[in-house]
């Protein structure tokens, strides 16, 4: 057991090393990845001088040359003749690889099927004189299946089947389980979803079997995050949360079931998984109940729905964490946005104005939200067309703002400017406000527009991208033209309608609500809204 636990420990470090000695150089990354090819070359000094080779000639791209040398170890040595076939075929598939990458045409014309014959003959040659239990085997099986995937061509699925298939007896009667990590990172590298997360699973279960520490899984499982590699991060740390709540004292658990909740929660950048996060969020609740949440952890929970749009449970939890907390230093940041999400999201109005309202009583404790949470009070009694109500609001909001948030005293002047020239609310915001609470609107739920931010906590003069996905119906074969009706307080920046993203920054703090519709020739299409915090 010790040396499976060094095993999982080199594992880790190789794959750290691997990533340090990576380039950016798309090329140079395929090329460091095929030294995984070669754990087998450690079993016999012979292989161990052919890898060797094999790197020094990949490194100057003389593919030729080395099928030369090749051959003629072939010759000498009939004993490794199967490791030979399997260097050729790699050897080809690079080769191909580079002329492509170099534009190599004359070569890649000329003598390209002949290189695809060598992979295709040299990798079924060693597959049938090979079994499932031999490194080799596997090997090959995933040097054809990439070659057929490459390709896209009919054997693509007959060689990823026949791939698991021998993977997966591997599995069953060797102790190498980096052999499965390689092809599932492989695949993942290809962006299949359902295998890699099947043969993780096989990995993590190998490992949870042995007798190794706790402490120490938790490490690898960090160390695959820090990689990036969320699914076996996930799973390995699925493990240690499970024996953590079979083993551990209570504290002990609510602790790491804390630590992997912060570790996946949203951030603008580095590792995030909201859906999974939420799910460690509800076994620490589920084990310590209400005394497991902090307020900035309750506040990071609410947060991390907020970002994944699942705006019911959002609501729910800031309103708890008001509740429990009733002053804390996030109170004027989640009144407003459980005012924003009432309203514009979940289509009432009623619940929306108690939140404003709220917000417009604190104005002894003058904050950009109470600004903020005045002037959307304002266009809510204008859009009702209640305009004495409406400019009481906006005046308030001047007297109180003076010239210190400029962005929303321009707003609120533009909306007076309105009201006293007897003008409708302009086009964009009242087209986002009638599709929000009009009735007959109400099967619109969002689902149909994606609308993201590159950065959701910035700085004042923080430059920050808006973009949106449209997920509109076709017609015939044509893509049906859209409108994108931009509203709200989306900063410095004047998005035009046939904009898709566009880039901005904002000079006041507070939190900015970012309104889109969209709009095609027959009618709406969806709407969508997100939330930025400006410090």
């Amino acid at each position: 057991m010790r040396s499976l636990r060094l095993l999982l420990l080199l594992a880790f470090s190789f794959q750290l090393s691997l990533r340090q000695a990576q380039g950016t150089s798309p090329k140079d990354t395929e090329r460091s990845r095929s030294a995984v090819y070669s754990s087998f070359a450690q079993q016999d000094d012979r292989l161990v001088d052919l890898n060797k080779q094999k790197e020094i000639y990949f490194a100057d791209n003389q593919y030729s040359e080395f099928i030369e040398l090749l051959n003629s170890k072939r010759r000498k040595d009939k004993d490794i003749a199967s490791y030979i076939d399997y260097y050729i075929a790699l050897t080809r598939y690079h080769q191909l690889k580079y002329l492509e990458e170099e534009q190599l045409w004359d070569e890649y014309f000329n003598k390209g099927n002949d290189y695809r014959n060598d992979i295709v003959t040299k990798t079924d040659k060693v597959i049938k004189a090979t079994t499932p239990q031999e490194d080799l085997r596997i090997y090959s099986e995933l040097l054809s299946w990439q070659y057929h995937k490459d390709l896209a061509d009919a054997f693509e699925e007959e060689a990823l089947a026949n791939l698991m298939s021998s993977v997966l007896e591997h599995s069953k009667k060797s102790s190498d389980i980096l052999m499965i990590k390689e092809v599932a990172d492989r695949f993942l590298l290809y962006g299949l979803k359902q295998e890699p997360k099947k043969l993780y699973k096989v990995y993590v279960d190998k490992i949870a079997s042995t007798d190794i520490e706790d402490e120490e899984l938790t490490k690898i499982a960090k160390g695959f995050y820090d990689e990036g590699n969320l699914g076996l991060a996930q799973a390995i740390y699925d493990v240690c949360i499970e024996r953590s709540i079979n083993s551990k004292t209570k504290d002990q658990a609510i602790d790491l079931l804390s630590e992997v909740a912060r570790l996946f929660a949203y951030k603008d950048e580095g590792v995030k998984d909201t859906d999974y996060a939420e799910g460690v969020f509800r076994n620490l609740e589920q084990l310590g109940g209400e005394e497991a949440f902090d307020q900035e952890l309750l506040y990071l929970r609410a947060y991390n729905l907020e970002k994944a749009k699942d705006y019911l449970k959002t609501k729910d939890n800031y309103i708890d964490l008001l509740m429990r907390y009733p002053k804390t230093a996030y109170k004027d940041r989640v009144l407003y946005k459980l005012g924003i999400i009432f309203t514009y999201a979940l289509r009432d109005i009623k619940s929306g104005r108690v939140y404003f309202d709220q917000l417009a009583q604190r104005e002894i404790n003058f904050s950009p939200h109470v600004i903020s949470g005045l002037y959307q009070l304002g266009i809510l009694s204008q859009w009702e067309r209640d305009s004495a109500s409406a400019k009481e609001h906006y005046n308030k909001l001047l007297e109180l703002a003076g010239e210190d948030l400029s962005e929303t005293v321009v707003l609120t002047r533009q909306r007076l400017n309105e009201i006293d020239q007897g003008k409708p609310l302009e086009y964009n915001l009242k087209t986002f406000l009638n599709v929000s609470l009009k009735d007959e609107y109400s099967a619109l739920d969002m689902s149909r527009v994606d609308l993201r931010a590159s950065l959701y906590k910035i700085s004042k003069a923080e430059s920050v991208s808006v973009a949106t996905t449209a997920y509109a119906m076709q017609s015939g074969c044509m893509q049906v033209d859209l409108e994108y009706l931009w509203s709200g307080n989306i900063g410095k920046s004047t998005p035009s309608s046939d904009q898709l993203s566009f880039d901005t920054s904002y000079a006041d703090p507070g939190t900015k609500e970012i309104n889109l519709v969209v709009v095609s020739a027959t009618g709406i299409v969806e709407r969508s809204l997100d939330l930025l915090d400006v410090q």
